[in-house]
């Protein structure tokens, strides 16, 4: 009996999609071999991408990086930068500087965040959300 030939291509797409679903091993792959750590959102958000094609693509990506590794961050970085560094780009009247803001995320994190581009939206914030998760308001 002969196999048609769209099986074969469709079992061959779904063999290299699952090989290429695991963002963490292919983007760090350095980071292989960790076993525990702090888990880096921007590659866990990357894997939920394939939860939303399909259920089965998402959860190998998941599987594979935290199998290998690749989804924790390296011993020693953060993805957050602290609050006390922050305050430097607050101006005396309240409001954040988005200039002084990015040089401190691009020299704290090593990444260049565009916030500058028109198309970024900002959300006005209040005292009673601040005090809902136990902040206090700083300015």
């Amino acid at each position: 009996m002969r196999v048609p030939f769209r099986l074969i291509g469709g079992v061959l797409v779904a063999t290299l999609l699952t090989q290429v679903t695991a963002c963490g091993s292919i983007f760090y792959p350095d980071r292989r071999g960790q076993i525990d750590g702090k888990i880096d959102p921007v590659v866990a958000a990357l894997d939920a991408v394939g939860l939303l094609f399909y259920i089965i693509p998402g959860l190998i990506a998941f599987a594979v990086d935290f199998a290998t590794g690749a989804i924790y961050l390296e011993p020693g970085k953060t993805a957050q930068v602290a609050p006390e560094k922050l305050k430097e780009a607050i101006g005396a009247d309240g409001k954040v500087d988005n200039h002084k803001l990015q040089t401190i995320l691009e020299t704290e994190l090593g990444r260049s965040f565009p916030l500058d581009d028109p198309r970024l939206i900002q959300h006005k914030g209040s005292a009673q959300q601040l005090a809902m998760f136990g902040l206090q308001p700083a300015a």
